[in-house]
């Protein structure tokens, strides 16, 4: 029986040394071996052989890219004004031995020196310049984050700001300034819409007049080119015909009732060919009355 115990006891202290000097390390892990106290090495993922009760591997570190998102932390700008950052950042740890014992809690550290760098860099900007300048800040939050952390083993990656929150009353402001902005870009928009139309309105008009202006100009030539040709028509109607004055008279005597229509016709200019035309139709025409005596063959009325 005593036997029996000092086997399981010495089977038991095999198991507990094999599982103290057998290590297994995950993919993206590190472990930190200590020989007595001292740092020994770091070990690398895989299989790994520690001596027993002499070396003491401490909790793993995980070496993938981490997101840490930190609450909102007030920050006053130049301008006096008290804004709500939220910020996110993404870092990777790269020596283990330095995450290990430069620092004793890295995390906190990582938050203590955004949330001072934070209001270093928002402490010498505006308002309305702390709103539009986010990737400034990151860049600027990224470079001083790095090279302090860059001891302690650790690489930032990226530095993002998720909301910057200005006051209730700033809010309220600059969504008035917004709204009258909108307006005065709506008020210009249909003024300008307003000048184009009566511009094309005016250009509309203007072309039209100048067709109208065309078209009277082309019917006034037509025009005048049928008067002309019915003038020649007639002239050469009247020239081939050869009239006497006789004829002329007679045709003068009857367009003198359409002359005289006119109310502002007070005064008729008659040529003297016209004149002893006329008379020598108006002697015709008393010689043809009736009662009148005639003269023939030389003899003399009795």
């Amino acid at each position: 029986m005593v036997a029996l115990i000092v086997i399981l006891i010495v089977a038991v202290l095999v198991l507990v040394t094999l599982a103290r000097t057998i290590r297994i390390v995950p993919q993206a892990r590190a472990g930190v071996v200590e020989r007595l106290g001292r740092y020994s090495r770091t070990l690398s993922p895989g299989l790994a052989l520690v001596v027993p009760f002499i070396d003491r591997v401490r909790p793993l570190l995980d070496l993938r890219e981490q997101v840490v998102s930190f609450p909102p932390q007030p920050v006053i700008t130049e301008d006096n004004l008290v804004v709500n950052i939220d910020s996110v950042i993404y870092f990777q740890v790269t020596d283990a031995k330095s995450a290990t014992y430069e620092i004793a809690n890295y995390l906190q550290g990582i938050e203590q020196l955004t949330v001072t760098t934070l209001r270093n860099v928002i402490g010498g900007m505006a308002l309305e310049k702390t709103l539009t300048s986010r990737d400034e800040i990151n860049a600027q939050l990224r470079g001083v984050l790095d090279e302090a952390t860059g001891k302690w083993g650790i690489r930032v990656n990226r530095v993002e700001l998720k909301a910057i929150d200005p006051p209730a009353s700033i809010q309220e402001s600059m969504e008035k300034q917004m709204r009258a902005d909108r307006e005065k870009r709506a008020t210009i928009l249909q003024a300008e819409g307003q000048k184009q139309s009566q511009i094309l309105t005016a250009e509309g008009e203007k072309q039209g007049a100048i067709l109208r202006a065309e078209g009277q100009r082309q019917a006034t030539m037509l025009q005048a080119e049928g008067q002309a040709k019915a003038i020649e028509t007639v002239f050469q109607a009247i020239h081939d015909g050869k009239p006497d004055a006789e004829l002329l008279a007679y045709q003068y005597l009857q367009t003198l009732p359409l002359i005289a229509q006119g109310e502002s016709n007070k005064v008729w200019i008659i040529p003297s060919e016209i004149q002893q035309a006329i008379g020598r139709v108006a002697g015709a025409v008393k010689d043809l009355a009736p009662g009148s005596s005639q003269v023939t063959d030389g003899q003399k009325p009795e």
